[in-house]
């Protein structure tokens, strides 16, 4: 079992901030890559079990200034313990823009790690990290061109990932997880289990030599969406069906 905290704050490069803004029942914090968020919503328990709601638009919206993107996929993976998946990324192009994710842990516990791999972006570099549990159900938005990985902290950790594209070959590309210039935070008490995909991953270093890296294209909100005017209308356990 990992001893990490369930929301390290020290473990990250870059500008994020410390205290996190409530919109409603939602807490959201920026992390260190610009245009990545957490989300931590409340949970409502009872003699039955529990309720939550990982994504909710109100707080999307405020906390974004604009709306989610619109679903193209949704996927789940499974991993014992000590799997590490990622570095994963895809290029940006013109015929088949870069993917945007929206993930949350709905089983298990996982070691969530945002890295930021846009040429031309203000935190070129940076990463965060974010423990993602069923106990607590954060979720972190992850920008077009932004890299993702996780380090599965127990057995059968399941991560769910909202996808602005379908998978397309030709724009996925993959970094190493343990590139040292990256310095990614992977417990010492892990014991990577990568693919053989992963394992032969180029570094940062090389990767942006090859010209394998996606550009920086800072995104506008939709003007015309029907934003909220300040206020997240409160979930209670009720709304379920």
């Amino acid at each position: 079992m990992s001893t990490l905290s369930p929301s390290p704050q020290g473990s990250s490069r870059g500008l994020a901030e410390d205290e996190p803004r409530r919109y409603g029942d939602t807490l959201v914090r920026e992390l260190a890559v610009a245009g990545a968020l957490e989300f931590t919503p409340a949970v409502y328990p009872d003699e039955r079990g529990a309720f939550v709601s990982p994504f909710q638009e109100p707080a999307f919206l405020q906390a974004h200034g604009g709306p989610l993107f619109e679903v193209a996929q949704l996927s789940h993976s499974r991993s014992r313990r000590g799997v590490v998946r990622g570095v994963h990324y895809t290029l940006t192009d013109d015929r088949a823009p870069a993917n945007a994710k929206y993930v949350h842990c709905p089983y298990g516990e996982v070691l969530d790690l945002v890295v930021d791999l846009r040429e031309g972006s203000p935190t070129f570099g940076a990463w965060d990290a974010v423990v993602l549990d069923a106990d607590h159900c954060r979720a972190v938005y992850l920008p077009p061109g932004v890299g993702h990985a996780f380090v599965s902290l127990r057995d059968d950790s399941v991560m769910s990932y909202l996808l602005a594209a379908s998978y397309a070959p030709a724009q996925e590309r993959a970094l190493s997880a343990l590139d040292p210039a990256l310095g990614l935070p992977i417990p010492a008490d892990i014991e990577p289990l990568l693919s053989a995909r992963d394992l032969a991953a180029p570094t940062l270093a090389e990767a942006r030599a090859a010209g394998q890296l996606p550009v920086h294209r800072p995104t506008r909100p939709d003007p015309h969406h029907p934003a909220t005017g300040g206020r997240v209308p409160n979930h209670p356990a009720a709304q379920e069906s």
